[in-house]
């Protein structure tokens, strides 16, 4: 009886452990098919009218929940607004909001986190923190004006980066659209291989 109820337990306990990466997996799938659909919306594409007749998708790396990763947030309160670098003309005024520090692959890491000033007047985008970042997959797998990751703030002092939810810049798509380049301090030494790779129908 000792033996079959621990087997039970020994069973249950690992159709928990599968099926958490399994419901994680799904969750970044239906994000991934929510953005296809929106690129095949004409009314929301960044794709020229040319590109959107031949999109068939994105291209992804293989989804990895060691992507997701927990930074400790250190808020700077005393940061001055300044006008962050774009492929045009265009310097949209932004605020570090904070340092996101975290360990992936065994490597010590970190990332300035950003608001829009703009967007952070608005009472729909208040809590909008932006993460533009370039690492060693950037102009080779990936695009080469780096990736951003958009989340919120949190409750507390820990915030959640999925890198499986990276993705480019419209640019990466249409020559009309004005995007923030990455600081020169959001670049991570590390490969990140995860979330949207190039765009290669550009």
């Amino acid at each position: 009886m000792k033996l079959t109820l621990l087997n039970l337990f020994l069973c249950c306990s690992l159709k928990m452990v599968v099926a958490q990466p399994i419901v994680y997996d799904n969750l970044i799938q239906k994000h991934r098919d929510e953005v296809h659909q929106e690129f095949l919306d004409t009314a929301e594409t960044p794709l020229t009218e040319e590109g959107l007749k031949i999109f068939e998708g994105l291209d992804y790396f293989k989804i990895d929940s060691l992507y997701r990763v927990s930074a400790s947030l250190l808020r700077t309160p005393d940061e001055t607004i300044f006008e962050m670098q774009t492929s045009t003309d265009r310097l949209p005024k932004y605020l570090k909001y904070g340092l996101a520090e975290f360990t992936l692959n065994g490597k010590k890491l970190k990332l300035n986190v950003y608001q829009n000033v703009k967007l952070a007047n608005n009472e729909e985008y208040k809590d909008y923190l932006f993460i533009p970042f370039r690492d060693f997959t950037s102009g080779e797998t990936t695009y080469g004006g780096g990736r951003y990751i958009e989340t919120e703030i949190p409750n507390g002092d820990n915030l959640i980066i999925d890198f499986n939810k990276a993705f480019n810049p419209y640019c990466a798509y249409n020559h009309k659209y004005s995007c923030p380049i990455p600081p020169l301090e959001n670049t991570l030494e590390i490969a990140i291989k995860a979330g949207e790779r190039s765009y290669s129908k550009f």
